[in-house]
């Protein structure tokens, strides 16, 4: 019955985005809600190519496409095709499409912005006659250069004549030949500001032979002809600061080049006196006496070095002696007695290291660090499972 229905095949619905979720596959599943129900839909991936926005919760949108049944949940849907934002989202939309078309014609390449002159003497103003924004051009502009002349044209801004009205301006104060030119207007909605968003504004603004500024709105608002303009302010305020020079900033650029051209004479001055100085002392160099004296310098270093090397030879020689000192203490007997050990011998002064060298009876004298004791030997016993006999002894 669904498929069958012409009118479920072709229809358009309009409502609110909740429950949206980007699948991993690309398809694109959310619920569209007004006060009287909900249905859900989805966006396969083949049909996002057309999508010009991120669709996101609370959006107001059209979308469009056809009715039918999921038959695993047994529930109807809606299988969008194309999906429009509505309201202010459907200016947005065409503000999108207006800008990819001009971003195709070169409109906001580089190579066609021109400078802004640094030092101007004519403004040209295409704004509102009242308002905050020409208030603040003038007072920006004048209190940065008191001898700018400003020229206003006043210009419809908002509502159906506002485009027309600011292509007159630019036209006019090209023709006028001011250095300068300011188009813009104070902030507000995506409504208010839309005949900036105009084809015929943004043609008139890239057409110009003036360099153009674009003030339009606040900080956060952006028009096409900010793309389309040789520069962008984010305030009304800011362009006049960008196009006016503060003529403190040249009164205090004369003065530092007045310090710096003083400063350049006096460094030239203080170089020209050194290089005489060093001309003075080559002079000094090259004198015999001065030749003198560097022999005997020569021969002072020469004496010195030869010390040092005497120095280091002794040196070496007595780490030397006392490396050997600390070898012959390690051999020494007296520095193994001063260590705790004692040395045993028999009558004949012989060192007894074995007990095959002792008998029953025998007397032995004991030497010790600090003197000598005589001894006798009552009885001996040999060391079980002791092997280190040489052969023939017991």
């Amino acid at each position: 019955m669904f498929t069958q229905d012409y009118l479920l095949q072709h229809l358009y619905v309009k409502g609110e985005v909740s429950n949206c979720k980007y699948h991993s596959s690309g398809h694109i599943y959310f619920t569209l809600k007004d006060v009287k129900g909900t249905i859900s839909c989805v966006m396969f991936a083949g049909n996002r190519a057309g999508l010009s926005f991120r669709i996101s919760e609370g959006q107001q949108v059209i979308v469009g496409g056809t009715v039918d049944v999921y038959e695993r949940d047994g529930k109807y849907q809606l299988y969008a095709k194309e999906i429009m934002l509505d309201g202010s989202g459907l200016l947005y939309e065409k503000f999108e499409q207006l800008k990819r078309e001009l971003l195709e014609l070169g409109m906001f390449s580089q190579e066609y912005k021109r400078p802004i002159p640094k030092y101007i003497n004519t403004l040209g103003v295409v704004t509102a006659a009242t308002g905050a924004a020409v208030r603040d051009i003038i007072q920006v502009a004048s209190r940065r250069n008191p001898y700018i002349q400003i020229i206003l044209y006043p210009a419809i801004v908002q509502g159906d004549a506002a485009a027309a009205s600011i292509v007159n301006g630019i036209h006019a104060l090209e023709a006028m030949g001011v250095d300068v030119m300011i188009v813009g207007r104070g902030g507000g909605s995506i409504e208010d500001l839309w005949a900036f968003n105009e084809r015929e504004v943004a043609q008139a603004v890239f057409d110009c032979t003036v360099p153009v500024i674009s003030a339009v709105g606040h900080e956060t608002d952006t028009t096409i002809i900010d793309y389309v303009a040789d520069m962008r302010a984010p305030t009304p305020s800011a362009a006049a600061e960008l196009a006016v020079t503060d003529m403190r900033d040249i009164l205090s650029g004369l003065a530092l080049t007045a310090q710096r051209l003083q400063q350049g004479m006096e460094q030239r001055i203080r170089d020209n006196r050194q290089k005489l100085a060093q001309k003075k002392l080559r002079l000094q160099l090259v004198s015999p006496g001065a030749r003198i004296r560097e022999q005997k310098m020569y021969a002072l270093s020469l004496e010195e070095q030869l010390h040092n090397r005497m120095r280091g030879l002794l040196q070496d020689k007595r780490h030397r002696m006392a490396i050997y000192v600390e070898r012959m203490k390690g051999l020494s007997p007296l520095e193994k007695l001063n260590s705790g050990f004692s040395y045993v011998a028999d009558e004949e002064e012989k060192n007894i290291r074995s007990i095959s060298q002792v008998r029953e009876g025998q007397v032995l004298t004991i030497h010790m660090k600090d003197g000598t004791a005589r001894t006798k030997v009552l009885s001996t016993e040999k060391a079980r499972g002791f092997r280190g006999d040489k052969p023939g002894e017991r």
